[in-house]
């Protein structure tokens, strides 16, 4: 019998995918640098593909052999370390440096995102005004220049929603309070919501919202989530198991056991059924908007 490893499969997935990129950039096949590691191909294969956990001294082996830059090593040390988490709290800055963003590499591979976001616009989704003014107040203290990449970054996501091969089926529902907060001033927020109505016409994407006079709803005691589900391989299995990030103030939860991400699932299936339908989700998002023009 296979001993199923213990702890959230997350970080052993991502330190298994960035990995795998290093090695092909490195034109390393799984033979030479199995050679090189003095390890065995299929030691190498369970790494890569997430299923088994990691010493940070080999994983800085590995980097080393690949030629990765000393910033890039000390981030993928930091993700060896919460391989053998349990469960995986991951404070920014604290073991993985905060430039190393774990969930860009889960979005991209994603075939369906459900998101809820009862307060602010979903990174996804924000113009670079809103995008900016809400980094500022996340990040304090932060120079023009990191200002401007992180920006950059956010913006530079948004093109899994319309991307020619196989873009992610996205299920948005959003609180009334995501409409009516004014982020960046009143101009800024009529282009935001602009933009929403703009992007729920792609047909891979559904925005709802949740208006004020729903009745109580999970969303209330969730917080903001977002469960992720990946590609099926060949014999219709799921290729990884499906995850739930929420990002919170001084750090970011992954979840991925089955009784979890069931929860969050009967969570937003509540949520759903709570908000508008699309048409009318788009009528108020049109009305707000014009109500933010006329004050501007």
């Amino acid at each position: 019998m296979t001993t199923r490893p213990t702890g959230s499969t997350v970080p052993r997935r991502q330190l298994g995918r960035h990995l795998r990129e290093l090695r092909m950039k490195a034109r390393l096949t799984v033979r030479a640098a199995a050679r090189r590691l003095e390890w065995s191909e299929p030691k190498l294969w369970r790494i890569e593909t997430g299923q088994t956990s990691l010493r940070s001294l080999d994983a800085q082996a590995m980097c080393m052999i690949y030629g990765a830059s000393p910033e890039m090593t000390e981030a993928l040390m930091g993700l060896a370390k919460e391989t053998k988490a349990r469960g995986w709290w991951h404070a920014y800055g604290d073991v993985i440096p905060e430039h190393f963003d774990v969930y860009i590499g889960l979005e991209e591979a994603a075939a369906r995102i459900d998101l809820y976001h009862g307060d602010v616009v979903p990174g996804l989704l924000q113009t670079e005004e809103y995008a900016r003014e809400i980094i500022r107040t996340h990040v304090r203290d932060v120079d023009d220049d990191d200002l401007d990449r992180r920006v950059e970054l956010r913006l530079e996501r948004q093109v899994l929603l319309n991307r020619v091969t196989y873009p992610p089926s996205l299920h948005i529902a959003l609180g009334e309070s995501v409409l009516r907060r004014p982020v960046g001033g009143h101009g800024a927020m009529s282009r935001q919501l602009a933009h929403l109505i703009y992007v729920s016409e792609l047909p891979n994407l559904e925005i709802r919202v949740v208006p004020f006079t729903a009745a109580a709803h999970p969303g209330l005691v969730t917080g903001p989530f977002n469960v992720l589900r990946f590609p099926l391989n060949g014999d219709g299995a799921e290729t990884e198991p499906p995850t739930v990030y929420s990002d919170g103030y001084t750090g970011s939860l992954y979840l991925d056991k089955p009784t979890e991400v069931q929860k969050y699932d009967d969570a937003f299936a509540e949520i759903w059924r709570a908000s508008l339908d699309e048409q009318a989700s788009r009528r108020l998002m049109a009305d707000v908007a014009g109500s933010y023009e006329q004050h501007d």
